[in-house]
């Protein structure tokens, strides 16, 4: 049978060094914030029951922390003293008697579900405990993990470090994985005598071990155990988050020309053969299907983009935009909230917003769907093989039926029939010689003023 486990993840630093008044738990890593990613990766590794120990801003913790059908239980953390104190915050939820007790922290976004179920199987196999941790060049600051015959014997912290122990790389990265059944147990015996009178979890080690007990580190890489303190560190975070995800999408059957200046959300899903080109940004709830391709400096969030499609260079598509299959979306165009039909184009300096565009139509530069009067928003709706001409203006709500033609420079109110021609425009009037008057009379007043300044 499967192994039941529990996830304590600590969420209840005050994050001063962020200088925030958020917690630092809810700042964003590819649009999503450090407590979801580290949330998720806990669901993918199997574990549905969390016990998030928060303490600012706890219900916006544990509303982020709710991903994947979590079952998310929240302890507050009144007093800071020490990470072994933290767990123990959600004592009544360890001691349902989980197989598995999985710490984790709530500011390390990158990690995967890949060391969660190491340390697990580690625990699976007879040890007390086991400490997940990294190799690095750049050790100093961390705790080491002194390891003899294969156990883990102490994590020693570097100022309590000998000169040998401080040559060890292998470093602590604070998260591990206990014997539910003997957790509380060990837990409860952490003391505080220390400099800073606080419980620390790294003691755990050494005291399963004075009662018999094994324990073992297991690796993981230094980039998904990074943590976050400070914005200087998030946005590494970030970067790495980004090069990880790129990497994953091109080798996926994706091309990005410049992968490094396009941005992903954390919900990003491109198909095989789509292109990406430079400077490209996603937000949350895009998908681009496989044969589309994402032009230069287009922003896009909350949309979906289909085979074949195109978008940009320089577009916008926001929150409900839907491009059917071969749709084309042009320069410096902004669709919100609107469908665009199979082949229809919207090729340049137009809004689309709350409408349905149909198959084959043809939008002209300029065009506007006037959907807002101020208080409400209403919607257009464009017929199959439609032709509107350039710099129309369609008051919502509005309908142009399947093969109509609206005249360029149209302001439309009222519905157009299917394969009418709509004119909405005031009727030209040709005065001749009324320029060049207009000029002269000009050029005398600003001679004048000159004459006179």
């Amino acid at each position: 049978m499967a192994r039941s486990c529990l996830a304590v993840i600590l969420a209840a630093g005050d994050s001063t060094r962020m200088k925030s008044s958020v917690s630092k738990v809810l700042h964003p890593v590819a649009g999503r914030p450090m407590i979801a990613h580290v949330a998720a990766a806990v669901a993918r590794a199997g574990i549905s029951d969390v016990a998030l120990v928060v303490g600012r801003d706890a219900e916006a913790v544990e509303k982020a922390a709710a991903v994947d059908d979590l079952r998310v239980s929240s302890f507050i953390q009144k007093e800071r003293l020490g990470t072994g104190h933290a767990v123990l915050a959600a004592r009544e939820a360890i001691a349902r008697g989980y197989d598995d007790i999985l710490v984790a922290y709530g500011d390390v976004p990158l990690i995967t579900d890949g060391p969660f179920a190491a340390a697990r199987a580690a625990v699976a196999e007879g040890h007390d405990v086991a400490v997940i941790g990294f190799h690095t060049d750049e050790p100093t600051g961390y705790g080491r993990l002194l390891v003899e015959n294969g156990e883990l014997v102490a994590i020693r912290e570097e100022k309590d470090a000998t000169d040998a122990e401080r040559a060890v790389t292998w470093c602590n990265s604070g998260l591990m994985a206990i014997d539910g059944r003997k957790a509380l147990a060990l837990l409860e015996r952490i003391g505080n005598d220390n400099a800073k009178r606080e419980f620390y979890l790294t003691d755990i080690v050494e005291i399963a071990r004075s009662l018999g007990g094994r324990t073992v580190a297991v690796d993981a890489s230094e980039e998904e155990l990074s943590g976050c303190n400070n914005r200087a560190e998030l946005a590494h975070i970030e970067r790495l988050w980004q090069q990880r995800r790129r990497r994953e999408i091109m080798l996926s059957g994706v091309t990005m020309i410049a992968p490094e200046t396009v941005f992903l959300s954390y919900d990003t899903e491109i198909g095989q053969d789509a292109v990406i080109e430079p400077n490209v940004v996603f937000g949350p709830g895009v998908t681009v299907e496989g044969g589309a391709v994402i032009h230069a400096f287009s922003h896009v969030e909350g949309a979906h983009v289909s085979a074949g499609a195109t978008v940009g260079p320089f577009a916008r598509l926001r929150p409900g935009a839907h491009l059917a299959e071969g749709a084309k979306v042009g320069n410096f165009c902004e669709v919100k909230k609107a469908e665009i039909g199979a082949g229809a184009k919207v090729n340049h300096l137009t809004y689309i917003g709350d409408a349905f565009v149909g198959a084959g139509s043809n939008i002209g530069a300029g065009t506007i769907t006037c959907n807002y009067d101020g208080v409400n928003k209403f919607e257009t709706h464009i017929g199959a093989g439609a032709f509107i001409g350039s710099n129309t203006a369609l008051v919502a709500p509005v309908s142009v039926g399947d093969g109509a033609y609206v005249g360029s420079g149209s302001v439309i109110t009222e519905d157009v029939p299917a394969d009418a021609l709509a004119l909405g425009r005031a009727r030209q009037v040709v005065k001749p010689e009324r320029a060049k008057q207009i000029r002269e009379h000009n050029l005398a007043i600003k001679a004048a003023r000159k004459a006179k300044g």
